[in-house]
């Protein structure tokens, strides 16, 4: 039975300024601003948690159902997931929009200025877990607000374990949401800076939320990942990547890891160190859904990185 996976189909819109904003935007005069950047360098590319998600966890022999809305320009990115396998029969098509779209300016120094129309993922409420059949798990990603509240809600009144992902919907949230959707999950999965404002807004740290389900997962970017269960703090390497180029869409990597591990009921140093793999060949590459890897290359670079055949 598949995976699941509730979150956003997007298309990533992403610019180069060859200069740094700073030279151009006057501290005095930001109130007024009326600014215009050339940016010869432009890039299309799929995006979307629920997309990327669904890309890593097929790529690496897993069967991901992801479930998402998107808009009237969908086709282009529709055929992708067809020549990628990936099915996409609980990907609904609403009228009169267009799919969500990040358009995202980069400058010399890195700073980022980055536009959200999220188009058709405002209706992802109307998409319905029930729709999907017979599941094994499932992960509620960052997605439209109401989308979010119900799925979860959904998957656990069917009795599906699923992970609770909020990712950059985390500001949607209030502390007493946090905690509904933390008491509907199985597994919460977050980056550190998303653990701590989960820790502001509820009160509970990484141990007590891992009291209320069965793992509590906080990434550490470059220093690999906790793992703690009510029980323990299991800590997960880094794997190494050849060559840092571009972080986006490495959590949503991460998160496929995770969910082949639980569909194949790994442990969780086995489950973890496959999300950290993953991780690192996202990082390798522009784009969230530009790497490719076989899954014997996926094998051999595990044992290269962890010292430890991969028996999956």
């Amino acid at each position: 039975m598949p995976a699941l996976i509730c979150g956003s189909i997007a298309f990533d819109n992403i610019m180069v300024f060859q200069d740094r904003f700073k030279n151009h935007i006057l501290p005095d005069k930001i109130h007024m601003l009326n600014v215009s950047f050339l940016v010869p360098e432009l890039r299309r590319e799929f995006g979307g948690c629920a997309g990327n998600i669904a890309y890593n966890l097929s790529m690496i022999g897993g069967d991901p159902l992801p479930m998402a809305t998107v808009g009237r320009d969908f086709a282009h990115y529709g055929a992708w997931m067809d020549r990628c396998g990936i099915d996409r029969r609980c990907i609904r098509e609403v009228p009169d929009t267009l799919t969500a779209q990040a358009f995202i300016t980069t400058d010399l120094d890195d700073n980022q200025i980055t536009a959200f129309h999220p188009g058709a993922m405002s209706f992802s409420h109307e998409n319905r877990v029930a729709d999907a059949g017979e599941i094994e798990i499932g992960i509620v990603a960052p997605d439209g607000r109401d989308g979010m509240v119900q799925h979860a809600a959904q998957l656990r009144a069917a009795g599906v374990p699923f992970i609770f992902d909020p990712g950059q919907g985390m500001p949607m949230f209030d502390g007493d949401d946090l905690l509904q959707f933390i008491e509907q999950a199985t597994w919460v999965a977050v980056n550190d800076y998303e653990a701590q404002v989960l820790q502001e807004r509820t009160g509970l740290d990484p141990e007590a939320v891992a009291q209320r389900v069965e793992a509590c997962i906080v990434t550490r970017g470059a220093e690999g990942a906790y793992v703690y269960t009510a029980d323990e703090r299991i800590e997960i390497p880094p794997a190494k990547p050849q060559a840092v180029t571009d972080p986006t869409g490495c959590g949503d990597a991460f998160r496929a890891g995770l969910l082949y591990g639980l569909m194949n009921e790994l442990p969780w140093t086995t489950t973890g160190r496959i999300a950290s793999l993953l991780g690192a060949l996202k990082i390798e590459q522009n784009g969230t859904q530009n790497h490719t890897v076989t899954r014997d290359t996926f094998a051999r670079l595990y044992e290269e990185n962890f010292g430890q055949s991969l028996s999956w």
